[in-house]
């Protein structure tokens, strides 16, 4: 029988290797996106995440006739800005897409974990949580998936079900790139601040999410793993 994770933000960068990532650990992946996945030969869902009828609509196709007992809510968008210059056009679109997504995915497959007595969530949260410039909309959405995960493991761990999160550092996607050209000295300053040496891989936070949906994980929850290289050591609380 197959285990089946859905995958919002499945398809490009660090959720493309969420996704193939899953594939070696023998699990379905079912990818959520408005955008065609890297990954070739997994279950497509064309999707904007957005639109809260449509996202209804998919997920009650997806979760129906089958169970769907691990979920990753990854997706996600930034759009920096300083709090003097906050254009509110772009809170609902943050909003909706980094939270109220996870929120209508988590209530979509709730019933197929309780069923099983079994399940995972993993949300992808950011080191801004902690705090970064132009982040005001973009951290708050990021901090409120912290929330969201600490609830459902007091509400969900009686059922066997787990929720936890991943917040990357610098991770070296196309868009980190495109914004910090590798030949530029500032994005040199940025790799020297990050204690390992090194910016990090989509890898890092594939193999963290691996873990947290691991059946032997069941015993952690409510836990939110920092995958920055060490950069935000001497910044989270212990």
């Amino acid at each position: 029988m197959s285990e089946y994770v859905l995958i919002t933000g499945g398809a490009l960068n660090i959720g493309a290797s969420i996704t193939q990532r899953a594939i070696e650990d023998g699990l379905t992946p079912i990818v959520l996106d408005i955008t065609a996945p890297e990954v070739d030969g997994v279950e497509f869902h064309q999707v904007d995440l957005l639109d809260r009828t449509a996202t209804e609509a998919v997920l009650a196709k997806v979760t129906e006739g089958r169970k769907i007992n691990r979920l990753v809510n990854n997706v996600g968008i930034v759009k920096p800005s300083l709090l003097a210059d906050l254009d509110f056009g772009d809170f609902d679109t943050i909003m909706h897409l980094n939270l109220r997504s996870a929120m209508l995915c988590a209530k979509a497959v709730l019933p197929g974990m309780r069923a099983d007595g079994f399940g995972r969530i993993v949300n992808t949260a950011s080191r801004t949580v902690l705090g970064k410039e132009r982040r005001t909309f973009y951290a708050s959405s990021k901090a409120a998936l912290v929330g969201l995960a600490r609830t459902w493991a007091i509400e969900l761990g009686p059922l066997g079900i787990t929720a936890n999160v991943v917040a990357p550092g610098t991770i070296g996607t196309s868009a980190f790139f495109r914004n910090n050209p590798a030949d530029e000295p500032e994005t040199q300053a940025i790799i020297d601040a990050i204690p390992a040496g090194r910016i990090g891989t989509a890898e890092d936070v594939s193999n963290a999410v691996s873990f947290f949906l691991q059946e032997q994980a069941g015993f952690v929850n409510g836990q939110v793993l920092y995958v920055c290289g060490g950069l935000t050591a001497g910044r989270a609380p212990v």
